[in-house]
């Protein structure tokens, strides 16, 4: 199995222009007579916007120069939750998002405004930042977008114990459906954390300003109440000791008085697993300080940042892996290079959950398919897609990288257990069915599973899941990706919308999902709503475009390519990207036309 690789920033939300008069209320069942725009404007659960604490520090390093403006203010939802449904038909469609507004047992949805929200990734311009210095000269103002989603607590006792929505705001730029919300007696940090470009502040102390943008008070009923963060910024180095000083400690600013207590907290993060294969983030995780309350589900920074990345080129992969050989979490390679391998609740960016647990035995009695729910398994046209050379691995050679995802749209999540026999060198996959209760009701052979012990993948690959190919004009196939194996993980929240879908997903990162050398058995599950991302980064995995003359052609993702696994619909599992390459050998090109109105290569 191949390591995944990185993917850039998602590119920022535009500022729409748009009425909030134009907000339609629909009752469920009904539809309602149009209200007057002040009624819309208030309808739905009480919002505030607080502030954690008075004051926070935050840490500017010397290695990369920027803070990450993470001032611990959140929005509490009080008297129901805070609750969205966003979708869009297809990539034909625009992004619809919907207010769902539940009042015992009737439930309104409100429609925002046409254009608002542009994709998955959370409100745009929600919220305002002001800054100024000590003498009280403005040095920053900016908006951020906001993810329902984000990083909670509860804030009051008697608040339900877990929240119901999903941990992040997908960004996969081919996702299909949505479900964002903050819950009832709960605060979601307004921090924009991966979405939000660190911004330059000197060392020294300034007041920051924040505030619910104008449009959002107006549409969700929001009181103008900005609150008042005193700011210390510190400069920092990556060199520094854990909260010490001496000749490479960095320089704080000496009216901090807390310096040298709240240290990088990406350092605390485990150095990556033996269990690599999906990918890893362009930077490690950002810093966040000390009154931003994430609990372990979460990364530092809050925000969500992008699952799924495009092929890292192979000269940057290999420095990184070089410049992390002996360092620690934060070492030489900063924030600019990737780290090799996967860590837990990586290849999602904001949440992490263990892996689902085989069967302790082998199947008994006879293997059947039952008639109850199967899943359906669907793919994404490919993106994240460039062009690169063999590096020194393979000199001389060109490669077209690509990043493919095959999700499950349900109804019943795709379950597949491998067994081996002692002394056997693949186990025996095979795959499970349950009722509507749950029970499991049926199995049938699918297969294998196969360890693959090379660095950066050490787990256990379901075969025949997926087949990636590249087709010419005609879309006859020309060549084949060597990619052929797979570790499933729940890398992509696609469309958590569907029936079944899983808004809280077990083994979401490979270092929880398969397994280990020695195992006997291994339990792989892709979860309804969610899908697993791959790279094609390697030599051998992406295609070889060397020989391969100029002009179009067309990328296949085909999922399930040999239909061992039982589905419901077979007919939809294969995407189809198209492509155009040009230059010339050594130095290839890629135009990668809008898919629809998805305008993401």
């Amino acid at each position: 199995m191949m390591t995944r690789s990185q993917q850039s920033r998602t590119s920022r939300l535009t500022r729409p222009s748009v009425a909030i008069a134009a907000a339609v209320a629909v009752t469920a069942g009904v539809v309602a007579a149009a209200p007057d725009a002040k009624t819309a404007a208030v309808a739905g659960p009480k919002l505030s916007l607080i502030a954690a604490s008075k004051s926070v520090t935050l840490d500017s390093w010397k290695e990369e120069p920027g803070v990450y403006l993470d001032l611990g203010t959140y929005l509490t939802s009080e008297k129901g939750a805070f609750e969205f449904k966003v979708t869009r038909k297809s990539y034909k469609d625009p992004v619809v998002a919907s207010q769902i507004i539940r009042n015992g047992k009737k439930t309104t949805t409100k429609v925002l405004p046409a254009g608002l929200v542009k994709d998955f990734s959370g409100l745009p311009d929600f919220m305002e930042v002001s800054v100024v210095d000590a003498a009280g000269k403005s040095v920053l103002k900016k908006t951020e977008s906001f993810c329902p989603n984000n990083a909670s607590g509860r804030v009051r006792p008697d608040a339900p114990a877990n929240s119901k929505f999903p941990q992040s705001c997908p960004a996969n730029p081919f996702t299909l459906g949505s479900v964002w919300g903050v819950e009832n007696g709960w605060a979601a940090n307004t921090y924009a954390g991966y979405y939000s470009a660190p911004v330059q502040l000197a060392a020294g102390t300034y007041t920051a300003k924040i505030s619910v943008t104008k449009k959002y008070r107006d549409l969700f009923g929001i009181a103008n109440k900005p609150q008042s963060v005193k700011v210390t910024v510190r400069e920092r180095s990556w060199e520094q000791p854990e909260g010490g000083s001496g000749g490479a400690a960095a320089k704080v600013a000496s009216s901090s008085p807390h310096a040298g207590h709240a240290g990088h907290q990406a350092a605390a993060d485990p150095a990556p697993s033996g269990h690599a294969g999906h990918g890893a983030p362009a930077r490690t995780d950002a810093p966040a300080s000390s009154t931003t309350g994430a609990g372990a589900t979460f990364n530092v920074g809050h925000g969500p940042y992008p699952p799924a990345p495009p092929a890292l080129p192979w000269a940057l992969k290999k420095q990184a892996a070089e410049k992390q050989a002996g360092k620690d979490a934060f070492g030489a390679q900063g924030f600019s290079a990737a780290r090799v391998g996967d860590r837990a609740g990586q290849t999602d960016g904001s949440r992490q959950a263990p892996g689902a647990q085989p069967n302790a035995k082998r199947p008994t009695g006879k293997a059947a398919v039952p008639n109850v729910p199967k899943p359906d398994l669907r793919s994404l046209p490919a993106y994240g897609i460039t062009v690169s050379d063999g590096y020194e691995d393979v000199p001389g050679k060109d490669y077209l990288a690509f990043s493919a995802n095959v999700w499950n749209a349900g109804p019943a999540k795709l379950v597949v257990d491998g067994f081996r026999s002692p002394g056997k060198e693949l186990m025996d996959a095979y795959q499970y069915f349950y009722d509507a209760k749950g029970k499991q009701v049926g199995y049938t052979p699918t297969g294998t599973m196969e360890w693959d012990p090379r660095p950066g993948h050490e787990h256990w690959h379901f075969t025949d899941f997926a087949s990636y190919r590249l087709l010419k004009a005609d879309k006859k196939e020309t060549v084949r990706s060597g990619k052929e194996a797979f570790c499933l993980a729940n890398t992509d929240a696609v469309d958590y919308t569907v029936k079944n879908a899983n808004w809280h997903p077990s083994n979401t990162d490979l270092s929880t999902a398969c397994g280990q050398e020695n195992s006997i058995s291994v339990r792989e599950v892709l979860d309804v709503g969610s899908g697993d991302t791959y790279t094609q980064d390697l030599p051998g995995q992406s295609f070889d475009i060397t020989n391969l003359p100029n002009g179009t052609y067309y990328i296949q993702v085909l999922a399930n390519p040999e239909n061992r696994l039982k589905e419901t619909n077979h007919k939809n599992n294969s995407a189809l990207r198209k492509v155009v390459l040009g230059g010339k050998k050594g130095a290839r090109t890629v135009k990668v036309p809008a898919h629809h109105l998805v305008n993401a290569n």
